[in-house]
């Protein structure tokens, strides 16, 4: 939805919506009375969200200068990872102190960056010089004509694989600890702390994550980055949720895994970077926004299928852990991806 109105409107004013939407429902799932309630809140607030970092993505390709634009594409992912670290500190302090509620009311906050966008930031030069030709057939459209069908199949065929993994671990991650810290005879309000603890220390490593692969990708090359990614994060979700979570005393273990699963999570970098490549301007966003989405729907279905997992098989741990083997799926695929190293942003 919101790429095509950003190929169309402009990056910056439909950059702006999506967070207006999304903090917006934040906020107001704290008003909540019943389960459906606040469902129907962060739906709404996942549709703004859903833009976000297409959007986002996109601007920050067309609008650095070209000798920056591949590291602006690692500053852009930590911002992501920075609020994850954020909200675990807010979960330590107001979470664990005033509850839930107090959690979604500070998710009203990005409503002043939405009104800074729509203040201060212009368009990109690039969508400026585009926006004034004509178009002879839709966004949709174009991303599945001859030129850019495969781009777009393979793109969002890595997506889904990296997002299948992250989802997996943040969404069971403070469970996982929880269960392992209670396990260590924490009580209920210790181990929700240390879980905060945990997505910190995971929050730090994606971080981290995130500056390095925009120099490995300079120096390696796209593909040969992302294989290095996806293979650390094969690896680190077996021995986090496959071997660590099912030790005697893994809580310390577990946690310590956790920081190269977010490391090799910062996989998402490259996407920033590399998306962007691989499209004119005319359609970037768009493609970008679909990639994303695709992704984040067929995310959404696995991580229904492992909650069932987790039901039937009565733990966490194996049933995150099998989330590796999309990684290895993902290896397969990247052979038919586009190395655009060295290549300028199209026009």
């Amino acid at each position: 939805m919101w790429g095509p109105i950003a190929d169309r409107f402009g990056r910056t004013r439909v950059l702006a919506a999506t967070i207006l939407v999304y903090a917006v429902f934040t906020g107001a799932a704290a008003l909540a009375q019943s389960v459906w309630q606040l469902g129907l809140f962060r739906l709404l607030a996942g549709i703004g969200i859903g833009g976000e970092w297409a959007l986002a993505g996109t601007y920050v390709a067309e609008a650095w200068p070209e000798d920056r634009r591949k590291m602006g594409a690692g500053f852009l992912q930590t911002g992501y990872y920075f609020g994850f670290f954020l909200a675990a500190a807010l979960n330590y302090t107001v979470g664990a102190r005033f509850g839930w509620r107090a959690m979604f009311v500070c998710g009203l906050t990005p409503v002043i960056i939405a009104v800074l966008i729509m203040a201060r930031v212009k368009e990109p030069e690039r969508w400026k010089e585009r926006a004034g030709q004509p178009r002879h057939r839709g966004s949709l459209a174009e991303i599945f004509g001859a030129k850019y069908r495969q781009k777009t199949i393979v793109n969002a065929a890595l997506l889904t694989v990296a997002i299948i993994g992250l989802w997996a671990g943040a969404v069971y991650e403070p469970t996982a600890i929880i269960t392992l810290a209670k396990k260590a005879g924490m009580s209920v309000a210790e181990a929700s702390k240390m879980a905060s603890i945990g997505t910190a220390i995971l929050s730090i490593g994606t971080i981290l994550g995130c500056l390095v692969a925009p120099i490995l990708a300079e120096r390696l090359g796209r593909k040969s980055t992302l294989a290095i990614y996806f293979l650390g994060m094969s690896t680190c979700i077996w021995l986090s949720f496959g071997w660590a979570f099912y030790l005697e005393n893994g809580l310390a273990t577990f946690i310590g895994c956790l920081f190269f699963l977010g490391f090799f999570g910062g996989n998402f970098t490259l996407f920033s970077l590399w998306l962007p490549e691989q499209y004119e301007t005319s359609v970037r966003a768009t493609a970008f926004a679909f990639a994303t989405s695709f992704g984040r729907f067929i995310g959404a279905g696995v991580n229904f299928m492992i909650g069932a997992m987790v039901r039937n098989a009565g733990t966490i741990g194996k049933p995150v852990a099998y989330t590796a083997i999309a990684f290895g799926v993902g290896l397969l695929i990247i052979p038919f991806a586009q190395e655009t190293r060295g290549e300028v942003l199209p026009r």
